[in-house]
């Protein structure tokens, strides 16, 4: 059993920290946000994840897991130092690494004996040896190892991803500190899970490559779904034939209104920043972001054109506010875009989602919420669906005619049936598979 610090109680931190107890270690989250801290104590998660809950509560009671702000006795207990703290997207595209430095000088405060210092936190390359400077820095006396362990957790998913993952990257200038980090993942090593050792700048680029290629799929499968649209093909089945071919696979061959979430826009975003600085363009990562942004503006475009462009006064049903589903992450979610364009119009918007509301009120006080999907598109001039959850997968399309004021619906996730919609008599759009087949 290790004692471990995780500094950083946000998405990353808490999931990571709950699942790695639930290993067997003695674990620490830390944050300097007092109030996270005593709602954590209370059993009170400040995100919404499938099952992490549950998972926290049992590791509490087993006492293997506890929550505390005072960063200084964390860091001195431990023997490893996870650092989990956020690394938001600067105004030049950059990550902004304050929080990460901040850690960094803390650690080289009260390091007391020889430690692993691990960062979780997707961080670009670079960022390691900036860290080791900044402790040494501090306390040039004690030794330690730093090791970069990116995380590849998919919100809605985390717990399953986290203890069933695809692979493990362990990225360190040292065989001893790669040790005790596959110790801490020995569960998953004896249950054969890949594990990817290699040097700290391998490993923080990997993170990155990652996200960037699955967002450039996204794009991809979006402006195929774009000229599906115009040659009267079907991008559904496109895709599906697409993802028979083991060279490609089926994942992330979904198209809709773009990627959001708190991972993609601001990875791919960090990417062209390390390549422009780098003298090394990555033009296929700038033309996803783009594609992205074009694709949450085209969808508005939809709707004007199946309303005639006229939306002034009209109200609008907007089914699903997150992301995606499982989730109630907002950030950079088509919705932010979408809802102020239509707002500009001149709209009305009724809105309802199962979890993400409350965050979504935060930034739109005055548009009206409901309880559900009914009463939300209750005497609406349109429907538009912008995540797919399930109980929007099964919307009973009488009912639904039946309540709307116009029978215009725009399906940016593809969920309902062409057929039944033309069955039913809708106007309606949605991406890549105007016609049926």
């Amino acid at each position: 059993m290790r004692k471990i610090a995780f500094i950083g109680t946000g998405y990353v931190g808490l999931v990571s920290g709950v699942c790695i107890a639930e290993f067997g270690h003695d674990v620490t989250c830390v944050d300097i946000d007092q109030s996270k801290i005593n709602d954590l104590n209370q059993g009170r998660i400040p995100i919404y994840e499938p099952e992490l809950e549950s998972l926290l509560k049992q590791n509490v009671l087993k006492e293997r897991l506890k929550f505390s702000s005072n960063i200084n006795e964390a860091i001195k207990s431990a023997d490893i130092i996870f650092i989990a703290v956020g690394t938001p997207q600067s105004e030049d595209g950059q990550a902004n690494l304050t929080a990460i430095e901040n850690v960094a000088k803390s650690i080289g405060e009260n390091l007391n004996q020889y430690k692993v210092v691990c960062t979780k936190s997707t961080v670009p390359v670079g960022t390691g040896k900036r860290i080791e400077t900044i402790i040494k820095s501090i306390n040039d006396s004690i030794e330690f190892d730093y090791v970069s362990n990116p995380e590849f957790l998919r919100e809605g998913a985390a717990i399953k991803d986290f203890l069933k993952p695809d692979r493990i990257v362990i990225g360190s200038r040292s065989e001893k500190a790669s040790k005790i980090i596959k110790d801490v993942y020995r569960p998953l090593y004896l249950n054969e899970t890949p594990i990817v050792s290699t040097t700290v700048e391998t490993s923080e680029m990997i993170k990155y490559a990652s996200n960037a290629f699955l967002a450039l799929k996204i794009s991809y499968i979006n402006e195929i779904a774009n000229l599906c649209e115009k040659v009267e093909a079907d991008v559904h089945v496109v895709a599906k034939a697409m993802g028979k071919d083991g060279r490609i696979s089926p994942k992330f061959l979904h198209p809709g209104p773009g990627y959001g979430g708190s991972c993609f826009p601001k990875d791919t975003e960090a990417l062209v920043k390390a390549g422009r600085n780098n003298n090394v363009p990555i033009r296929t990562i700038e033309a996803a972001i783009q594609t992205n942004k074009s694709q949450k503006l085209r969808m508005v475009h939809k709707l004007d054109r199946l309303m005639e462009n006229d939306m002034k006064g009209k109200t609008i049903a907007v089914l699903g506010l997150a992301f995606k589903p499982q989730t109630d992450d907002i950030r950079d979610a088509a919705s932010r875009v979408i809802i102020p364009e239509l707002l500009k119009k001149d709209a009305i918007i009724n809105a309802y989602d199962p979890i993400a509301m409350e965050n979504f009120k935060i930034f739109h006080p005055k548009i009206n919420y409901f309880k559900n999907w009914e009463d939300t598109v209750k005497n609406a001039d349109a429907l538009i669906i912008l995540t797919e959850w399930n109980e929007f997968r099964g919307l009973d399309l009488s009912r639904l005619k039946s309540l709307l004021k116009s029978p215009v619906v725009l399906d940016t996730k593809n969920i309902l049936s062409i057929n039944q919609l033309q069955l039913h008599g809708f106007t309606f759009d949605n991406v890549g598979r105007r016609f049926s087949q």
